[in-house]
Parts: C-alpha cells; structure tokens; sequence
C-alpha cells in the first residue's frame, strides 16, 4: 500500500519540479532576477524598425542605440534595425507595438495618434514657434505625461526625437498664400488632423502611407507632398515632379522611439534602464541631425533645380486655420493648447 501510495506520488513531483522550472526565468514584469541571477543570464534578440533610408536621423540614431545597449548588457540584448518600412510603414508598425507582433520602431506622432489620439495635440498645425520651444514642451510637463500615457495602448513611450518641420512641394506652382492651395491634390499621413488642416487651406488631401506616395508623386496621382527637407532630399523628389518647395513650417514632426509593452515587460529592470537611457541618447542624436541637415538637404534641393520659396507670411495660413483649433479644443483641451503655445 506504502508503495503504490509512493508511485502515485512521483508524478506529482516531477510535475511540480517542471513548473517551478517555467517560472524561473524573466518574470511577466521586466523585474528582478531570481535568487540565481537567472533573468541576467537570458539574451533577447529585437527588432527595430523605421520607414525611412538607411542615411535618415532615424537610422543613425537607431545603430547608435543598438550598439551601444549590446555593449553596456554584455551582448545580451541585441537589436537589428531595419529601414524603409521593411517591417510595415508607420502606421502598421505602430499597431503591430499594440499588440505585441513587433518590439521596436521610430514613428513621427501623426500615425501614432491613429491608437493613442492623445498624442495628436503635438501634430496641432502652427504649434510651435521654433525648434526650441517644441523641446521644451516636449522634454517638460506636457511631453512626459503623452510619453507615460503610451502605455495605456500597449506602447511604451522611452524618449522624444523628431522628423523636423514639415514644408510643402508640388509639381504646379509656387505656394506664397493659402490661396495657392485651392484644389491641390497633396498627400498627407493618415491623421485627422492634417486633413483638416489641409481641408481647411483649400487642398484636397489624400492620405496614405509614403511608400506608396511616392509611387503616387511619380505618377501624379496626387500633385503635392509635405514633409521635413531632409525628406524631400533623400528622396530625390525633384525627380518624382516636385518642382516648387515652400517652407511653410506649419508642422512640427516630433518623433518616438518606442517599444511593444508586452515585450518590454519580458525584460529585467536593468536592460530596461539601459534602453531608457540610450533612447534618450539616440532621441537628442536625431535631434541633433535633423537640424543640421536641414542646411545641407536644402542646398541640394537648390542645386537639383528645385525652386524655393524661402520667405513665408505664415499669418494668413494661421487664420485660415483656425477652425481647426476650434475644433479640436474640446478634445485636447483648450488650457493645454494655450500651455503649448505660452510657453517661453
């Protein structure tokens, strides 16, 4: 009887052996390490992704970062990066992040906003003044609080670069007032935002990833464009029927380097500190490019034959935008609006 009660419990052993065995490495929270240090021992292999050239601040930024978390974890987490949409354009990659399909990506917000709408305050045309003062919203208060906000759509927000002031080219004529617009047939990303924008400006917008925007520009499909100039120089969009460059400024393209959160939560707390600490590291880097490119990407434009126009009267853009601000106060809020554009 001793006997059979013994074998009986064998199994039971070995069954609990196994599962104590399952709980004994990352814990579902990134957290500590077990007594063993067993956490630290494991490898994580990612991967980034972004849907510019491999030339592009993104890209740069992105090395970096890879590098240098290989080496600070002992060659423990290793990231792979990946341009020109390979793993999806910005507004795929971004959900894939929600659900947890991909690890890493740098997304400028207008697609981000498509999952976390809050985030689409920062994509408010005419926003910011300078580059400056969009840092300082950005790196204070307000641009902490969206990053932190991530997480309530599976997204962890690690740090704010940018895509850089967005302009407007086209194949018709130059763009010197609002007027200009009527009827223009311009891509834009897919938010909201910009459409009305643009709707608002007289354009007919038509939104759609840039993958397949410039396939559109080559055709003229659509007559239009806007984007950063480095943009427009890596591109070579003076060859896809951009004749004419007009450096409205009305966008302000903040960028974030963010992680999926249920595989943010696999890692331990120490690889997520060091992840932190070099996105910041790899955010200000992008920064940092994207303003100095901006000098040299126009030159090229300028030598390719593109025509500039370099001095805009932004006012009458800003009138005929307002009902955009009106519309979209009760949403985001109008003492936060006004705490973006008061600030110094």
């Amino acid at each position: 009887m001793k006997r059979k009660r013994f074998l009986w419990l064998v199994p039971m052993l070995v069954l609990s052996l196994i599962l104590s065995a399952c709980g004994g490495g990352s814990s579902s929270t990134g957290g500590e390490a077990d007594s063993e240090g067993k956490d630290n021992d494991k490898t994580f292999s990612l991967k980034a992704g972004h849907s510019l050239t491999e030339d592009h601040p993104y890209h740069i930024g992105l090395l970096e970062l890879a590098k240098n978390v290989e080496e600070r974890t002992d060659g423990k987490v290793k990231i792979e990066v990946f341009p020109l949409s390979q793993l999806g354009a910005e507004r795929e990659l971004t959900e894939a992040l929600t659900l947890g399909t991909a690890d890493m990506s740098v997304s400028s917000t207008a697609p981000i906003a498509n999952f976390y709408p809050e985030i689409g305050i920062v994509d408010m045309p005419f926003l910011f003044e300078s580059r400056e003062h969009a840092y300082k919203v950005l790196d204070g208060e307000v641009g902490q609080e969206l990053l932190k906000g991530m997480e309530n759509v599976g997204i962890v927000g690690l740090a704010w670069g940018e895509n850089g002031f967005r302009h407007i080219t086209n194949a018709k004529q130059p763009i010197n007032k609002p007027e200009d617009l009527k009827g223009l047939k311009i891509r834009t990303q897919e938010n909201p935002i910009h459409l009305d924008a643009f709707n608002a400006l007289g354009a007919k917008p038509t939104p759609m990833a840039w993958t397949e925007a410039l396939t559109a520009l080559q055709q003229g499909v659509v007559d239009a464009q806007e984007n950063p100039i480095v943009v427009a120089d890596t591109y070579k969009l003076y060859e896809a029927n951009q004749k004419y460059m007009t450096l409205t400024g009305h966008l302000y393209s903040p960028a974030v380097i963010m992680f999926s959160k249920s595989v943010w939560d696999t890692l331990p707390g120490e690889y997520q500190d060091i992840l932190k600490e070099e996105s910041k590291k790899a955010g200000d880097q992008i920064r940092d490019l994207i303003t100095k490119s901006d000098e040299e990407s126009l030159k090229v434009l300028k030598e390719q034959g593109m025509e500039i126009v370099e001095e805009v009267d932004v006012a009458p853009f800003r009138e005929a935008i307002q009902p955009v601000y009106e519309k979209y106060e009760s949403e985001f809020g109008k003492e936060k609006l006004d705490a973006i554009l008061n600030t110094k």
